[in-house]
C-alpha cells in the first residue's frame, strides 16, 4: 500500500478578489528606548499583489520601514506585516495606506499619540474620590466625638465640633 499525500489544489486565477483587513497597533521597541514600532497588519486578502505605505502627517515615509514577505494563510488568502520605527511626537498622525485590486479606493488606518487628556481626567477623578473620603472620615470623626461626649453644651450653646 502506497500512502497518498494530499495535493494542494490550484486556485483558479479567476477567483474573486478578497478585500484586506487593516489594523494598526504600536509595539515598544526593545532595542531603541523612546522608539515605537508601529505595526500595520494587513490580513485576509486575495490575490497576493498588494501595496502598503506608511504616511506621517500625510507624507510618505520610506526610511525605517520594514516589511515581512507576503505569507499565505491556509484559506488561500494572504497576510503581510509592515512596520515603521519612529519616535512619535504629540500631534503627529501616522497612516497605514493599503492599495489592492479588490478595493475601489485605498484603505487607510490612522494612529496618533494619545494625549494626556485621558490621564488628566483619571487623576482628577481619583483626587475627587480621595477628597470625598477625607470629608467622610472627618464627618464620622466629629459625629462620633459628639456622640461620646453626650452632646455637651457650653453655656447652652452646642460646640461646632
Amino acid at each position: 500500500v502506497v500512502p497518498v499525500l494530499p495535493q494542494a489544489l490550484p486556485v483558479p486565477s479567476l477567483s474573486p478578489p478578497v478585500q484586506p483587513k487593516v489594523r494598526v497597533s504600536p509595539m515598544q521597541s526593545s532595542s531603541l528606548p523612546q522608539t515605537d514600532r508601529l505595526v500595520c497588519a494587513v490580513t485576509g486578502f486575495y490575490p497576493e499583489e498588494i501595496e502598503v505605505k506608511w504616511l506621517k502627517n500625510g507624507q510618505e515615509e520610506t526610511e525605517h520601514v520594514v516589511s515581512t514577505e507576503v505569507m499565505q494563510n491556509g484559506d488561500w488568502t494572504y497576510q503581510v506585516l509592515v512596520m515603521l520605527e519612529t519616535t512619535p511626537q504629540r500631534g503627529d498622525t501616522y497612516t497605514c495606506q493599503v492599495e489592492h485590486v479588490s478595493l475601489q479606493h485605498p484603505v487607510t488606518q490612522h494612529w496618533g499619540l494619545q494625549s494626556d487628556g485621558g490621564r488628566s481626567k483619571m487623576l482628577t477623578g481619583v483626587g475627587g474620590f480621595v477628597l470625598g473620603l477625607i470629608f467622610l472620615a472627618l464627618g464620622l470623626f466629629l459625629y462620633m466625638r459628639k456622640k461620646v461626649r453626650g452632646w455637651e453644651t457650653w453655656g447652652g450653646v452646642s460646640p461646632w465640633w
